[in-house]
């Protein structure tokens, strides 16, 4: 009996797609969503943000230093030459591309207190009060030589002790000084 061609069985049978391309599919649309802003990081508070409704509870001329204490926290600062003012800074920060901050919102309230501790003067600042400040160019001088490369690398040589001077706070042991011993 001859054997028929159409019953001799397929010794490389056709692989199963089905699976693959759905995750190919889902892979794209994920690294295709990578960029939305579904994913983008929150916004971060520092300092000490003030809540106008709060802020609004503070009366000048009757408000002590306690009141204020009491309903804002303690002042991030005190100005520089002058107790009875005091400042509460906060801002409101977004992580950018890089590490870098952008700074959504500013605000700064200054307090001003009378000698006696009574609340004078409210103010209120934010960023369009701010003024931009350059970094200044150049290189701060530090007093001392200027090492070369081969001093950095091998200047510390023969200055390493393994017992961490263990030896020279035992009495009786050497201390590299002059001989004082008289008999």
């Amino acid at each position: 009996m001859p054997v028929q061609i159409n019953d001799a069985v397929n010794p490389c049978p056709a692989r199963p797609t089905s699976g693959r391309r759905p995750r190919a599919a889902a892979l794209l649309l994920l690294v295709a969503l990578g960029g939305c802003s579904f994913f983008e990081a929150r916004p971060q508070v520092r300092g000490n943000l003030v809540d106008t409704d709060t802020l609004k509870e503070l009366v000048p001329g009757t408000s002590t230093r306690a009141d204020a204490t009491a309903l804002l926290g303690s002042p991030t600062a005190k100005a520089t030459f002058d107790d009875n003012t005091w400042v509460y800074i906060g801002e409101v920060t977004q992580p950018q591309v890089g590490r870098t901050q952008d700074v959504v919102s500013q605000e700064v309230v200054l307090l001003s207190f009378n000698n006696a501790g009574v609340l004078e003067h409210v103010r209120t600042l934010n960023q369009d009060n701010s003024y931009p400040v350059e970094m200044a160019s150049g290189a701060t001088p530090s007093p001392g030589s200027e090492a070369s490369l081969l001093q950095q690398l091998f200047g510390s040589i023969g200055k390493y002790n393994p017992l961490g001077g263990a030896l020279g706070n035992q009495p009786g042991a050497p201390t590299g000084g002059a001989n004082t011993n008289t008999q």
